[in-house]
């Protein structure tokens, strides 16, 4: 696995998703059709674990928690921003969406839970805010940002 042809796989699911709401129906229609037991998923996940072990993904590490973004938006992924963060039972910063946060979550526990939720996505709309929290074990949260916004409460 790449770095570019991790590239491509959101690319891909940018292209499905790229000028949509991001709300309930977005979260329901993301796991109806790449949701945890979809290829895309399966696909994202081995991505994001082969670049976690390779040093690409969550090269930094702040807390307790490893994260890094990995691509700044670019009109090749709609805008959107991709991070991926490494969480084990941890309480993250707060921090808001000013235009929303698309979220893919990969427990590498099985029980692990982020933000109560298990496996799959989760839709933050815009202007929502929380403190992100994995609990129950270890998880990788892909986070897809439109035009990489985001703000950490101070």
């Amino acid at each position: 696995m790449s770095k570019a042809k991790f590239h491509q796989q959101i690319q891909a699911l940018a292209a499905q998703i790229a000028g949509r709401e991001l709300d309930s129906d977005l979260e329901q229609w993301l796991n109806r059709n790449h949701g945890a037991d979809s290829a895309t998923y399966a696909a994202l996940q081995q991505s994001c674990q082969t670049g976690v072990a390779e040093g690409w993904l969550c090269e930094r590490e702040a807390g307790g928690i490893r994260y890094g973004r990995v691509f700044k938006p670019e009109a090749a992924l709609h805008d959107f921003s991709v991070d991926v963060v490494d969480m084990d039972d941890i309480k993250g910063p707060h921090h808001s969406h000013p235009h929303g946060e698309i979220d893919l979550i990969m427990p590498l526990d099985a029980q692990a839970r982020f933000d109560e939720h298990p496996a799959g996505w989760l839709v933050y709309p815009p202007g929502s805010a929380h403190h992100p929290t994995v609990t129950r074990g270890r998880a990788l949260v892909l986070y897809l940002l439109p035009q990489g916004s985001i703000s950490f409460t101070r």
